[in-house]
Parts: C-alpha cells; structure tokens; sequence
C-alpha cells in the first residue's frame, strides 16, 4: 500500500491468520491430522459437552451444511463425534473425541505459546491492551455506518 491507512478489519483478519498459522504449524509438528483454518473455528466453538450442528453455525457465523461438512471431515480425522441429545431425539451433539480433546489442549497451548512471542515482538503492555479492548463490550454494530472524519 502507498502510505494510506489499512482498514483495521483487514489488521485484524492478518493477526488472526498469524495465530492461526503458527497454531496449525505447531500441531502439525505434534502429529495432529491436518485441519484447515475454518475447521478450527468450529472445534474451538464446541462446547465440553457437545454443540449442536444449529448453535455451531450461528456461533462461526456459517450456514448449517458448511457446518455438517466441516464435522464431518472432523469426524472422518477422529478428532469429533457425534452422540444423541440427551433432550431431544431430533438432534445430535457434536464433541470433541478423546484424541480431539488431546489436540485441542495441545491447541490451547500453542496459542499461548504465541501469545507470549507476540508479547516478546511488540511488548506485554501492547499485548494487554490489546486484549483489553478486544474483550471490551462493543455493542451491537450501529444500525447504519456512521460517517467521522478519519483523524
């Protein structure tokens, strides 16, 4: 870019990338079966006790088949499973396996890992506010774009 201004959208999809990057390459490193950035998401968004396919997809922001796909690669690598509602015979729970239980600990790891070089490149006070204002209550986003100068 010529000296304009990255949008902060575009900033934050790079930081997420960086992380997952570096998380993936660690677990490939540990024997993980290789996983792709959106199966990621979905696995991190699972409850201990199991999801179901609908609160998957609204929680990744998917459509309910991407979901099914993903889950079912995730099933096929051993890392997922599915077991019946225990409340409802319609649906079904979507859990970590043991081996996935193992490689999302391995997972945590790793991100914290990260997060501690991150801290070694752009300091530790940078990495606390950063977090800060990520975990900020924002809002819901503004009905209409608001129109500011940009400073």
């Amino acid at each position: 870019m010529t000296g304009s201004r990255r949008d902060l959208p575009q900033l934050l999809g790079e930081a997420r990338r960086w992380f997952e990057d570096g998380m993936l390459a660690a677990l490939e490193s540990e024997g993980v079966p290789a996983v792709t950035p959106p199966q990621v998401q979905l696995f991190a968004a699972l409850d201990e006790d199991g999801t179901t396919v609908a609160e998957l997809a609204r929680r990744t922001g998917v459509t309910r088949q991407t979901v099914h796909q993903a889950v079912h690669s995730l099933v096929a690598a051993g890392l997922l499973e599915q077991v019946p509602h225990p409340a409802s015979a319609r649906q079904r729970l979507i859990r970590r396996t043991p081996e996935g239980r193992h490689a999302h600990e391995r997972a945590r790891r790793a991100l914290d890992q990260l997060e501690g070089e991150l801290a070694d490149r752009i300091g530790p006070e940078a990495v606390v506010a950063l977090r800060s204002a990520l975990e900020a209550p924002w809002g819901g986003p503004p009905a209409a774009p608001v129109s500011r100068p940009r400073p």
